[in-house]
Parts: C-alpha cells; sequence; structure tokens
C-alpha cells in the first residue's frame, strides 16, 4: 500500500500534468481567435502538437509536464523527428509540425509561462520548393464541358459543372466554393469571398461561371434557404469536399488526366493561366487570397518552366 507521502507525490505529479491542458486549450484559443485560423487549419495545428505531447509521454516515460517542457534539450527534440522519419512521414509533414511545436513554445514563452531556448536550435528536415501542378487550358477547357458526363442526375451534373467553373474560373479553393451560401446566388459581376484567416476579397465572375450556377438552381430539385448552402447533396445538406474530390478522381480517369488533377489543381491553373496570359502577379495574390506575395510567386516558376519546355520542344538550335 502506497505511503501519504507517496500518495501526494503522485497527486503532485498528477497535477502537474494537468498543467498542460490549460496551456493548450489558450494556445488553441490564441490561434482560433488571434490568429483567426479556419478551422480545418487550426486542426491540422492541434494534430500536430498532439502527436509531439504523445511522443513526450512515450520518450519521457509519462505526460509531459511544463517543467519537463523547459527542460527539453536538442536530443530530446532531434529524438521526436527521428521518430517520424522512422516512420516515412513526408518531409513537408515534419517541417510543419516542427514549425507547430516552435510555435506553441513562443506563445508559452511570450506569456511568460516557459521558455526553452534548444527548440531554437533544432534543424528541420530541408523540404524541396515545390511547384504547384496546374492542367494545360485544354485540359482544364475538357474538364469543365465534361464533368457533367460523369452523372445520370441532371441537377447533379448541373451541380458538379459549377462548382468545376468556381475553381477555375474564379480560383476559389474548394472549401470556399463549398461554403458559399444561397444568397450569393444569382452572381453579380464579382464574388466576396471569405478565405482563410477570415480576410475577405473581391473575386471577378466570368459569364461562363454566371450560367453554370444559373443552370444548376433551375434544376435542382430542393428550396434552398436564403442562409443554407448554395451547393447540397442529395439529401439537402452541404455539399462536402469528398464528393467534389472523388469526381475529380473519376473525370481523371474519363479524361485521361494526370494524377496530379485535383480540385486544388484548377485554382493553381487559374493563377498559372492568368500569369501566362499576361497577368500581373500582383493581382493574381489578391484574387487568391494570398498573405504573402512569396506564395504567388511560385506561379512564376510554373510559367518558366512551361516557356522552357516549348523552346526546347521548338527552337531549331535546342535539341537536348
Amino acid at each position: 500500500m502506497a505511503s501519504p507521502a507517496q500518495l501526494d507525490a503522485g497527486a503532485a505529479t498528477a497535477s502537474e500534468a494537468d498543467a498542460l491542458a490549460p496551456l493548450t486549450a489558450a494556445w488553441r484559443d490564441w490561434l482560433r481567435v488571434e490568429k483567426r485560423m479556419s478551422p480545418n487549419t487550426l486542426a491540422a495545428y492541434d494534430r500536430d502538437l498532439g502527436t509531439f505531447l504523445a511522443f513526450l509521454a512515450r520518450h519521457l516515460g509519462g505526460p509531459a509536464t511544463p517543467g519537463e517542457l523547459s527542460r527539453l534539450g536538442p536530443a530530446d527534440f532531434r529524438a521526436w523527428l527521428a521518430e517520424r522519419a522512422m516512420r516515412d512521414l513526408s518531409k513537408a509533414s515534419t517541417a510543419r509540425a516542427l514549425s507547430v511545436v516552435r510555435g506553441f513554445f513562443r506563445f508559452l514563452d511570450r506569456r511568460g509561462v516557459l521558455s526553452n531556448a534548444a527548440i531554437g536550435g533544432v534543424r528541420g528536415p530541408r523540404v524541396p520548393r515545390s511547384v504547384p501542378k496546374a492542367l494545360t487550358v485544354g485540359e482544364a477547357a475538357d474538364a469543365l464541358e465534361s464533368v457533367g458526363d460523369l452523372e445520370d442526375e441532371p441537377w447533379v451534373a448541373a451541380r458538379d459543372a459549377a462548382v468545376v467553373a468556381l475553381l477555375y474560373g474564379c480560383g476559389l479553393r474548394i472549401g470556399e466554393a463549398l461554403a458559399l451560401d444561397r444568397s450569393a446566388a444569382p452572381l453579380a459581376d464579382t464574388l466576396t469571398i471569405t478565405g482563410k484567416g477570415n480576410k475577405t476579397r473581391l473575386v471577378p465572375v466570368l459569364p461562363v461561371v454566371r450560367q453554370a450556377i444559373d443552370t444548376y438552381l433551375k434544376t435542382i430539385p430542393f428550396v434552398l434557404a436564403p442562409d443554407g448552402p448554395l451547393f447540397v447533396g442529395v439529401k439537402g445538406k452541404r455539399l462536402g469536399p469528398r464528393r467534389v474530390q472523388e469526381r475529380l478522381q473519376t473525370l481523371r480517369a474519363y479524361l485521361g488526366l494526370p494524377e496530379t488533377a485535383t480540385p486544388h489543381a484548377l485554382r493553381h491553373s487559374f493563377a498559372t493561366h492568368l500569369l501566362a496570359g499576361g497577368g500581373d502577379l500582383r493581382a493574381i495574390q489578391e484574387l487568391l487570397g494570398h498573405a504573402s506575395l512569396t506564395t504567388t510567386q511560385r506561379y512564376t516558376d510554373v510559367d518558366a518552366k512551361r516557356l522552357m519546355d516549348i523552346h526546347r520542344s521548338a527552337h531549331p538550335r535546342d535539341r537536348r
């Protein structure tokens, strides 16, 4: 039987471990309220921190306490990174997780809770700069024209065509398109979109996009409430991203498109084709809702690569 001293020690240890709960809760609230992170991004950050704390519980032999967090050394963080490498997690995923953990420690430090200088010296994996995979103009046109052919139910076919038109014609993220309410239609010449971080932006609406939305609304068998979803599934509830992803997967096989032809690739194609047509990089940044121009500048890499490919295949003096 445990002595009173042992029981007191055990209670203190449990109490100290429980002290992390309000700290992680405060961090989540700060991300949601101050940083205005979207629910999906917040969930990803929460998972990354959770996997780190779960590793520490195994590594330290029990739940980490605030005191133990402050005493972690470079070897402890490297052990975590090594475990992720052994699990064959991608470098990009690990780099993001390390950024999340650094941010958590920085949050605690700025609030005077604890300080740990060791994490500042931990180097994450080098992640190659990714270049967005865009469809060609012809492939994008085929996708717009053919997506409705995959569905026998007319209103569902019209809905899928309308969603694809928004992704490519307006450069929307899939979550932004599916978050639209019925009150947004009929669409005007511009559409106000609330994107990441609750930031709003104005995007032009092409006539072909308006027409696709109008066709969908004329064929849908449901009466949509003004404050309800614009795009719904067969049960009348807001359409989920998985349904659109599956439709694009079927479309890839139907048209022989590359594996990179995803819903997000339509957004990349929107930006790449604008840039190739002479669009201004700053204007494209605004249309996409990128917080940083650096993110938008990736599309210059795409366009430069395309021009080099054309040069190598067409120039008479370049036969590499």
